[in-house]
């Protein structure tokens, strides 16, 4: 009986074939409106990196955009999360991480109303930013934690470890990031500005319907039209915005201040 064994480098082919297509299938995997922006801000600061892009082109400064009527910047100054650097890909894992498991858990085959979310998001930080204590170039970095936010509130009782040094609820995440920002110098006021957004918009649509108010923030139907003439993601043929902030399991006797949408981590 023969024996055949691969050359090293057949077997380190193999190898680097196989690893590719995984991450190319892991790319494939994630649903569309998460990969769509972390794409784009992965796009836009390699293009920095590269000097093929002056990120003051796609800054936010009112002035340009009353005055110049350069009203991209409105939309562009989302994209850029700084140049390449830890921080960065910090940013970068958090929308894998956290708008990844919204997108695929309390917002699964609803794209518009996570895409209204996120436009809902840009909208609150571009007025908050007008104040001057709040004012910002770049409100990527606010959108991301918006993010977060709005995930901690969504899967409030999930175990998370920080550094390995400290496990919380994830209730608390906003909050050590904020605390850790302050510990380390960094600026706070863009991880402000997305728990502000992020609370709004929970607020609005979570907790205000929960004591009998009404939900004033649901997805207009431009937007969910878009979303389905685009085929963004998996839709449902019929409207969830109304239930959404109904309790559906008894779990959900912990307090308002930990309530979610009954859905929770797998792992």
């Amino acid at each position: 009986m023969e024996i055949y064994s691969l050359h090293p480098v057949m077997t380190f082919t193999l190898t680097v074939s196989v690893e590719r297509k995984t991450r190319i299938m892991f790319y494939k995997s994630l649903p569309p409106i998460s990969k769509t922006y972390g794409t784009l801000c992965l796009l836009t600061t390699t293009a920095f990196q590269l000097g093929l892009l002056n990120v003051a082109h796609i800054a936010l400064l009112y002035p340009f955009v009353f005055t110049r009527f350069q009203v991209w910047r409105l939309i562009t100054n989302f994209f850029f999360l700084g140049k390449f650097s830890i921080n960065f890909g910090i940013r970068l894992l958090m929308i894998a991480r956290y708008g990844v498991q919204l997108e695929k858990g309390p917002f699964d085959r609803r794209p518009a109303d996570f895409l209204w979310m996120m436009m809902f998001g840009a909208l609150t930080l571009l007025v908050l930013s007008i104040i001057p204590i709040f004012e910002s170039a770049f409100l990527g970095i606010s959108l991301v934690f918006m993010l977060v936010y709005v995930w901690s509130r969504e899967f409030p009782n999930a175990n998370i470890n920080i550094y390995g040094l400290v496990t919380l609820k994830a209730f608390y995440l906003p909050w050590a990031m904020l605390a850790l920002d302050v510990i380390f110098g960094s600026p706070i006021i863009p991880d402000l500005l997305g728990i502000i957004a992020g609370h709004l918009y929970y607020f609005l649509t979570v907790l205000h319907p929960l004591s009998g108010g009404k939900n004033i923030l649901k997805t207009p139907m431009w937007v969910r039209k878009v979303v389905s003439r685009w085929r963004i993601g998996a839709q449902q043929t019929w409207p969830t915005q109304t239930s959404r902030a109904q309790p559906q399991h008894a779990e959900r006797n912990t307090g308002v201040a930990f309530r979610g949408r009954s859905y929770r981590l797998s792992e």
